[in-house]
């Protein structure tokens, strides 16, 4: 397939283009590995999806330049593209990238800070406070209740002093009623039928 020159000029841009881009994906995937200290075995893994995706976008680029066709050119162009990136802009784009990743990091730090400042402070603040208080008001609850007790015994001397001739004969009354009841006797004899049961079921089994 013959293409024209101008064809063949917007191939070789294209290709010029890719050339420059891969510099810059690598340049940018070398500073983020060792800022952010990747693990060894990790690298050979970001390697290949590298070149997979520069494989990619080369070809996709190539297909729109000339619909795939591989000629001298093709390889000029990227060659002439790395090699203006690496003269003229790797720098550039290597500390772009170093302020990108210092600039977020000093935003997540930032973020944990204010989080820490507004956020978490005042919640261990307000938790150790209901501590305090909760404890504050239990205190006071038991002293209170202490003095309530104390300035009632009195009261309830009197009340006891003053109501003993009304209630002895009324105990006197109803003992014979509870008595008759026979609660002391029917209470043993149902805990002896609880421990004849437990014999009876599990003495058995056991022996």
């Amino acid at each position: 397939m013959n293409l024209t020159l101008s064809e063949q000029w917007l191939t070789m841009g294209l290709m010029l283009l890719s050339g420059i881009g891969m510099g810059v994906v690598f340049d940018g995937y070398r500073v983020v590995s060792h800022e952010l200290r990747f693990a060894k075995w990790t690298l050979p893994l970001f390697d290949l999806l590298y070149w997979a995706a520069a494989t990619f976008i080369v070809f996709q680029a190539l297909s729109a330049g000339n619909n795939g066709e591989v000629r001298a050119y093709v390889f000029l162009g990227l060659a002439v593209g790395v090699i203006i990136y690496f003269l003229m802009l790797s720098r550039a784009v290597i500390a772009i990238v170093r302020w990108t990743i210092e600039a977020i990091r000093y935003l997540i730090g930032l973020a944990i800070r204010l989080f820490d400042l507004l956020i978490w402070r005042p919640m261990i603040a307000l938790y150790k406070l209901g501590k305090v208080l909760i404890g504050f008001f239990a205190a006071l609850t038991i002293f209170s209740f202490k003095i309530v007790v104390q300035l009632m015994r009195p009261f309830w001397f009197l009340g006891r002093w003053m109501l003993g001739p009304l209630l002895r004969p009324l105990l006197k009354r109803l003992r014979p009623v509870v008595a008759g009841w026979e609660l002391k006797e029917k209470t043993t004899r149902f805990f002896h039928w609880i421990r004849e049961w437990w014999k009876r079921t599990f003495g058995r089994s056991s022996s």
